[in-house]
């Protein structure tokens, strides 16, 4: 089980975002938020968008640096990912 933090480089409200994801458990992400100050209004369905300033604090906590490809592709794998289709109810 891993916590997965991408890059920053979506931006929104002046910022730069990441996502954050579990591979295994939406449960383990949950609490890895909780503990480390990422608030529950940050949860998407499938991962939470976290600014490009906790993600150092994230990695010191436990979370894997991986690229977006990686991050996409090991959710995917973990069957948690959210479809574009299921986000939009279809």
């Amino acid at each position: 089980m891993a916590i997965l933090v991408d890059s920053a480089m979506w931006p929104a409200h002046g910022r730069l975002w990441a996502h954050m994801v579990s591979d295994s458990d939406l449960d383990e992400l949950h609490a890895f938020a909780a503990t480390h100050g990422i608030p529950p209004r940050a949860f998407d369905r499938d991962h939470y968008d976290v600014p490009e300033d906790a993600i150092d604090r994230l990695v010191a906590g436990g979370a894997e640096r991986v690229s977006a490809h990686d991050l996409v592709r090991r959710l995917i794998a973990s069957g948690l990912r959210v479809t574009a289709r299921e986000r939009r109810g279809r």
